[in-house]
């Protein structure tokens, strides 16, 4: 049996609960306000050199926003050499269901690697993007506590009454045996892309999802970790163009965010749905699969874009 590389990323969910006078108030994605917010809050916080652009300034690769929102690759580089900037070292991720009260909100902020340490930035940045007010209804949102949460969904006290415990170390996510049969269900747009045009939902095939999943996840281990991935990454992506998918049910999701930097509205649509796969054709694939829960794939992914799940599936006898 062939070795399967993977790529060793070490990952931390970290949960934050904030409380509201009222119901939110947000649209329906709302990771566009919030990662606006927390961008401006934090710059707010760190930035020493005003009214600079940061690609122009001299502590660009040593700024917390700077890295963490601008993300420039080092000088030294070998990949992305003509690219402004590589993948963030995070996501937003938010819950599947409401909280019991309508007072309550939480989501996720997955760090990646080196990305842990500015985890205090981030804890000090949010809240105070909370009490400026999130939304164009400006709505207060107080941060309460913050949990460090395991990948097995274990979860312990990171933040809470303006006291910030210790980290815990981040770990590679552990990889579970494949199903014989798997559905992928996309919870927010998924934006891909081929010759500079959109993937609609008759468009949509495994070859250009795990190629846009692949580039992503190596771009994240490459900046962002000690371990780059090294594969024959043209052999993997010619051979995922040949899976077939079981079955499908997308469709396209239309929808825009406000850009207050480029002061226009930005098409943000994408596919939502599930797609469906036999197990034995993705073995190759399988790990990069279930690290995209956390890494999401696809084009606004720091915002909460291209977030999916994996559930095992039935095979019927």
């Amino acid at each position: 049996m062939s070795l399967i590389l993977q790529p060793i990323i070490a990952i931390k969910t970290y949960r934050f609960y904030f409380k509201t006078e009222s119901a939110a108030r947000l649209p329906i994605f709302a990771g566009s306000a919030w990662r606006g917010a927390l961008g401006h809050a934090l710059k707010k916080t760190v930035c020493v050199v005003r009214n600079q652009p940061c690609q122009q300034c001299l502590l660009k690769n040593a700024c917390a926003y700077s890295i963490v929102f601008e993300t420039p690759p080092p000088s030294n580089t070998e990949k992305m050499r003509n690219y402004t900037a590589a993948p963030h070292p995070f996501v937003l991720h938010f819950p599947l269901t409401a909280s019991q009260s309508e007072t309550d909100y939480q989501f996720d902020v997955i760090l990646f690697g080196h990305g842990q340490r500015y985890l205090p930035y981030l804890v000090h940045a949010l809240k105070t993007a909370g009490q400026l007010g999130i939304g164009g209804h400006r709505q207060v949102f107080d941060l309460v506590k913050v949990d460090d949460i395991n990948q097995h969904g274990k979860a312990q006290v990171l933040y809470e009454q303006e006291q910030l415990n210790p980290q815990l170390p981040a770990e590679a996510i552990e990889l579970p045996s494949i199903p014989q049969h798997l559905k992928l269900s996309f919870h927010t747009p998924l934006r891909l892309s081929q010759a500079n045009k959109n993937i609609r939902a008759a468009d949509f095939n495994f070859g250009v999802f795990f190629n846009t999943l692949l580039r992503r996840q190596s771009m994240i281990s490459y900046f962002h970790s000690d371990i780059p991935l090294e594969i024959d990454f043209a052999a993997l992506t010619t051979k995922a163009r040949t899976v077939q998918l079981s079955a499908a049910q997308l469709d396209w999701f239309d929808w825009t965010r406000y850009s207050s930097r480029q002061e226009t509205e930005i098409s943000m649509g994408g596919l939502v749905g599930t797609v469906e796969l036999a197990g034995h054709d993705l073995a190759e694939f399988w790990p990069y699969l279930w690290l995209g829960q956390w890494t999401h794939v696809g084009k606004g992914t720091s915002m909460g874009m291209g977030a999916y799940t994996i559930e095992s599936l039935a095979v019927s006898a």
